[in-house]
């Protein structure tokens, strides 16, 4: 009979046993990598080649390029012992350890203890070259390095040479953590959804409703005969029954004795379906396959107005429809990659999923190879926010990989608009160039437009600041000596005092007298103006009726913004609710590209000259999202990755309003009443700022007084703060 003490000891053995064995059979963490930017433009290639047009392959207007199809990858290690590796590669590949070549393509090897390199070469001209080793200690991640030329060498003797003069840069990767989850196979999520309704027509047809605006692929049930059946798709009842005109439709050859189902080739956007069987084939019903990003929805917005509640719902379903393998433009016609259109994606999403690998995958795919030979999407202004754009992602994340991979290529982008300045130093579109600005009837692009300069002054700017980031001081000097030179001359040349606004051109050398509402709006968020021009410009431009309005969500966001920035969120609110509101009062279930309150009826489909040419589903009509996490729940990162943040909470005349705001490190929940204050963040250090007309409390904690009625309360992470106060007007 074993003694208990004996039993105890035994118990302890056991234990120790397992946590060895367990220890022996752990893994390190590792993905899949390539050299970054490749994988990026290689499924940019491959979802933007899927738009058709009525049955026609439509493919992109600007240069696409390819990924390198050779690849060079290493890391180095010091091992306390031997070590076991799997090895997986996607395409031909060698295996060299401390520079020397191993047999064959080896999935397994050994490295022993001490101090090694593993480099792996893959060549793969239909997909990406990518790598997965996984080892007890060894795995592929953003750690390893990679090149597409090695600059190896060879001398008389055999000996490789010591140094090749090789540019290495960090690994890309995403989420594919398995060795059977191979990059090139990566599809979106499915699941299947019902028809609201069916309409049976005659001929055996029939017209479907989903419900609401949607994406994927149509299912036809108990599909039987031989012959034809058409399916045109409409983002509105009145284009899916127009046969001869609807933006998509899909033909599908059937040859189906026995009742069977059968799928749509491509996913494509639609609310309705007008399915047209030819005679001999019938169908029983129609689901569909719903296809998305899954995302995860960690931004949150509620308040006392039921109507802005639906709009915050709404403009998250657009965003969740326009959040794909990248952020697109809209779901029925380009699905494309637009800089302009996933500038304001990136802002929407800090505020509502914080998915910053998508946000990446989109700035790689933007910007291709070198040489450039055009602006993106050979639009001017598109190729300014892709630069801001970058250094608003480590503003918001912290983290400047991406910044220190892609910044060579911001330096040649960046070469490629300076070399096209004229004379005189400023941006005028020449042959190639599309200066779009914004749709809208009549506004002028001709001369050196004022919204040009202004955006090439604050992408030189980031320019400035990403230098820093990469340890270039010689650039961030001359970065910001070209930004602040550049400010000075704007203002010089287009600040026309009488009209206490920035005026749009300058033609043939002269100021011209037009004031348009774009480059003022900017001079305001980018804080390019003093308090004195910020009111004139309030005044004599942004509520200013004789100033020709704005009727693309796209640019609202920019107007209403400015607005929020001087502390116009009453003004705001009514604007958001009227604007926004009025799509959902005409039946909108997603926010579009484009309202016009003015227009009427069938009106609001057209678009481009042609009678459903709108989407009815586009990105930039999110932008509530922004507006209500940064300007209304009032928080935003002070410094890189939130780790110090702001909340600056205003009511804009609502009784109420909570929710929660997505960081790297956690969320930040706020509730505001006119009398409370609600607060707390998981991470970081923050400061909350609000107005109040009697004496705050806060129990526990301190309220600095700044004077004529503001205040302050410091914020350490995971404490929930309840302030009592009196809000102000």
């Amino acid at each position: 009979m074993i003694k208990p003490y004996l039993k105890r000891v035994v118990a302890v053995l056991l234990l120790l046993l397992l946590d060895i064995s367990a220890q022996a059979q752990q893994t390190a963490k590792a993905t899949w990598i390539w050299y970054p930017g490749d994988y990026e433009i290689w499924l940019g290639n491959q979802m933007q080649n899927r738009r058709t047009e009525r049955g026609s392959f439509f493919p992109p207007f600007w240069r696409l390029d390819s990924h390198y199809a050779l690849i060079d990858f290493h890391q180095d290690f010091d091992l306390k012992q031997a070590e076991q590796v799997e090895l997986r590669a996607e395409g031909q590949y060698n295996v060299k350890l401390d520079g020397k070549l191993l047999a064959g393509a080896p999935e397994r090897l050994t490295v022993p203890a001490g101090k090694h390199r593993l480099n792996i070469k893959v060549y793969n001209q239909q997909h990406v070259p990518a790598v997965f080793v996984q080892g007890k200690t060894i795995g592929t991640d953003g750690r390893w390095l990679v090149t597409y030329e090695d600059k190896e060498w060879i001398d008389a003797s055999g000996k490789t040479s010591d140094q090749s003069g090789t540019t290495w840069l960090t690994a890309g990767s995403w989420n594919f953590d398995a060795a059977q989850t191979l990059p090139s196979a990566f599809q979106l999520k499915t699941e299947p959804r019902r028809a609201v309704s069916v309409m049976r027509t005659e001929g055996g047809g029939q017209v479907v409703d989903f419900g609401r605006e949607t994406f994927g692929y149509v299912r036809l049930h108990g599909l039987r005969g031989k012959g034809g059946v058409t399916l045109y798709f409409g983002e509105s009842r009145e284009e899916a029954l127009a046969t001869e005109t609807c933006e998509t439709l899909e033909q599908l050859s059937v040859n189906q004795p026995q009742k069977a189902d059968k799928l749509t080739s491509l996913s494509k956007a639609f609310r309705y379906v007008n399915i047209r069987p030819e005679p001999g084939v019938t169908l029983d019903s129609v689901s569909m396959l719903y296809e998305y990003a899954p995302v995860t929805e960690r931004g949150k917005f509620r308040c006392s107005d039921e109507q802005l509640n639906k709009i915050w719902d709404v403009a998250a379903y657009t965003m969740q429809l326009n959040t794909r393998e990248f952020f697109i433009d809209g779901i029925k016609r380009d699905r494309w990659i637009w800089s302009g259109d996933a500038y304001q994606s990136y802002l929407m999403n800090y505020y509502l999923y914080f998915d910053t690998p998508t946000v990446s995958r989109t700035t790689f795919a933007l910007r291709g190879k070198d040489p450039v030979t055009s602006h993106i999407n050979t639009i001017m202004d598109y190729t300014f926010y892709w630069f801001i754009g970058i250094y608003d992602a480590y503003q918001y994340t912290g983290d400047k990989t991406v910044v220190t991979q892609l910044y060579p290529r911001m330096q040649s982008l960046m070469d490629y608009c300076l070399s096209r300045r004229n004379k005189d130093g400023y941006m005028e579109g020449l042959a190639g160039d599309w200066v779009f600005i914004d749709w809208a009837d009549g506004l002028s692009k001709k001369g050196e437009v004022s919204f040009e300069q202004l955006l090439l002054c604050r992408s030189l700017e980031s320019m400035a600041l990403c230098a820093g980031l990469v340890n270039d001081p010689a650039g961030a000097r001359k970065y910001q000596q070209l930004a602040t030179e550049l400010k000075a001359k704007i203002f010089a040349t287009y600040w026309n005092a009488e009209k206490g606004a920035l005026v749009h051109s300058r033609i043939n050398g002269q100021p011209t007298d037009n004031v348009t509402r774009y480059a003022n709006m900017f001079s305001i968020f980018f804080g390019y103006l003093s308090a004195q021009q910020q009111q004139q410009v309030k005044q004599s431009v942004l509520l200013n009726p004789a100033v020709p309005k704005i009727t693309t969500p796209y640019m609202r966001f920019y107007e209403l913004e400015a607005l929020c920035a001087l502390g116009e969120q009453r003004y705001v609110l009514k604007e958001m609710k009227s604007y926004w509101g009025g799509m959902l009062d005409l039946g909108a279930t997603s926010f579009w590209e484009e309202y016009d309150p003015t227009k009427k009826g069938a009106e609001h489909l057209a678009m481009y000259g042609r009678p459903f040419g709108k989407s009815l589903c586009h990105a930039w009509g999110a932008s509530p999202i922004y507006l209500l996490g940064k300007y209304y729940l009032g928080v935003k990162p002070l410094t890189a990755g939130y780790a110090t943040y702001e909340i600056v909470p205003s009511l804009g005349g609502l009784q109420w309003m909570e929710g929660t705001v997505p960081t790297p490190q956690g969320d930040i929940t706020v509730r505001a009443t006119p009398q409370q204050l609600k607060v707390k963040g998981a991470a970081g250090t923050g400061v909350l700022r609000f107005t109040s007309k009697s004496k705050p409390s806060c129990k526990g904690a301190k309220i600095q007084a700044k004077g004529n009625g503001q205040y302050e309360l410091p914020l350490q992470q995971g404490r929930e703060y309840v302030v009592t106060y009196q809000a102000g007007n």
